[in-house]
This record gives C-alpha cells, sequence and structure tokens, in this order.
C-alpha cells in the first residue's frame, strides 16, 4: 500500500487454499489484483516468511487489502488474521474511506474471508496490533516510508514486537533505496534503504532472519519527479513517459525476515 508522503511446498499449500471463489458468487481476489502477481509475488513472499494455514497473522496497514485477498481465505476455516488498519474515524478522509471500504469487502463476508478481527493502528495513540504476545507473524507491505512521514516508524516496530508471541516473525517489504538516502530522501522518495529497516527492527528487539529477493526490480531507477508513486499502480506523472514506467513496472523491494527471540 502506497500513502502520498504528505501524510515451494509451502507455497503450493499457500495457494491451493486461496480458491477463485468460496462458497459465493463473491471473488476472492479480483482480475486486476492477480494481475498484479508478477510484481508482488504473493506466494513465494508469504512462503518465505513462513506463513501457513493455523497461524495467527497480523496484517499491518492492509489499505484496500490487496494481500488481504491472499492472506483471508487462507486462514478463514485455520487460523486467524487480524488486519490492524487505519481508524474508522479520522480527520484523514483517505484513512476513513480506505477502512469503510475494507469493512465492507471483506469483513462483511466471513463466508468468503473468514472472521477478520480489526484492530486500529493510529500511532502514537493507538498501537496494540494485537493481543500482547498472540500473533505467529507479523505482516507488513510498503509501509515504513509512510510511519517515516509522521516520524513514528520506531512506534509501529515496536509495536510489531509486542504483539508476536517468542519466536514469531516479522516479515517486511518495501520500496528499497539506495545506501546514499538521507532520511529525508527517503520520506520524500518512499524508498527506504534496508540498513534503516534493518535498524529500526534491531532497536525493537528483533534478530534479522534473512532476505530475499524474489521482489528485486534492477529496472528501476529509484530517480523519478514524484518518486516511486511515478511507477505502477500510481503513475503519478499521468500520460508524461507512460509507456516507459509501465515497462519497468512496480519498484525495486526489499524482503526482509526478523525474528522475535525465544
Amino acid at each position: 500500500m502506497n500513502i502520498m508522503p504528505v501524510l515451494a511446498t509451502a507455497g503450493a499449500l499457500l495457494f491451493s487454499s486461496v480458491p477463485a471463489f468460496a462458497h459465493t458468487d463473491i471473488q476472492a481476489r479480483t482480475d486486476a489484483e492477480m494481475a498484479r502477481d508478477q510484481y508482488r509475488h504473493p506466494q513465494e513472499t508469504l512462503a518465505f516468511f513462513g506463513v501457513k494455514p493455523g497461524q495467527t497473522v497480523v496484517e499491518i496497514w492492509p489499505g484496500g487489502g490487496w494481500y488481504t485477498g491472499v492472506l483471508a481465505p487462507m486462514l478463514k476455516d485455520d487460523g486467524q488474521l487480524i488486519a490492524a488498519h487505519f481508524p474508522a474515524v479520522s480527520d484523514i478522509g483517505y484513512f476513513r474511506r480506505l477502512r469503510a471500504a475494507f469493512e465492507e469487502r471483506f469483513v462483511a463476508h466471513p463466508e468468503v474471508y473468514g472472521d477478520i478481527q480489526v484492530t486500529v493502528l493510529a500511532p502514537p495513540q493507538q498501537t496494540t496490533l494485537a493481543p500482547e504476545g498472540s500473533a505467529d507473524v507479523v505482516l507488513t507491505f510498503r509501509n515504513v516510508h509512510n510511519w517515516m512521514n509522521s516520524g513514528q516508524e520506531q512506534t509501529v516496530f515496536n509495536a510489531a514486537f509486542a504483539a508476536l508471541k517468542p519466536g514469531g516473525i516479522l516479515g517486511v517489504v518495501e520500496h528499497r533505496a539506495p545506501d546514499s538516502f538521507s532520511r529525508e530522501q527517503m520520506i520524500q522518495s518512499g524508498y527506504v534503504t534496508e540498513d534503516y529497516v534493518k535498524a529500526l527492527a534491531q532497536t525493537a528487539g528483533f534478530s534479522f532472519l534473512g532476505s530475499s529477493e524474489v521482489n528485486a526490480n534492477p529496472a528501476d531507477i529509484k530517480d523519478y519527479p514524484s518518486g516511486v508513486w511515478s511507477l505502477p499502480p500510481t503513475l503519478r506523472g499521468g500520460d508524461e513517459n507512460r509507456a516507459a514506467l509501465q515497462d519497468i513496472g512496480e519498484s525495486d523491494r526489499m524482503t526482509l525476515k526478523f525474528i522475535k527471540p525465544e
């Protein structure tokens, strides 16, 4: 999920449990969402993080629910998905709209998506993602730059640590900045350095387990007038260089795995 800066066997198991339709005529994932699998590699990404049925999984700031459409059907009959979402009542209209749309699409249809629990992440006031020590996995997809914009990135990593069981996993996917980027460049561009994300996790108490290049995109030059939002799916520049930007595809992304020590 992007917010404007102003503000393997395991894999086979994973996707065998994500039906195109589940019990009703509501499609669990839209054709447009599935078309983006080529950039987001959900099967390989979740397998790397060790996500599987039977777990309690927290998805932080799911936005419109692109990954929710993958996770919820998998956990519907065996496991628990917790969406740590925007507040339903907020001065930020974007937050209100996405939260309402998420409730309408996902929460209102447990026959497709299961009993999704919704909590609120609105740092620094509301930071309880899940009951303390209850989650097996906490996931965040392309959110760190948003928390940096409000100076709350460490608060959120600390909250993820609190929510996880000992031995629990934090999975982070984020637009990857060149090592030379300053904090201000990260905030303005939406790209974050791997070292900065690792430092946030280490400060929260996590140990680094490893990284995957499954979401890497070497064609991403990371130097655009509107930062990462110049690329698909946002294409903030409109028709200017649209074809070339579409050829690049979505951003180059780090995929990092951390553990809460036993």
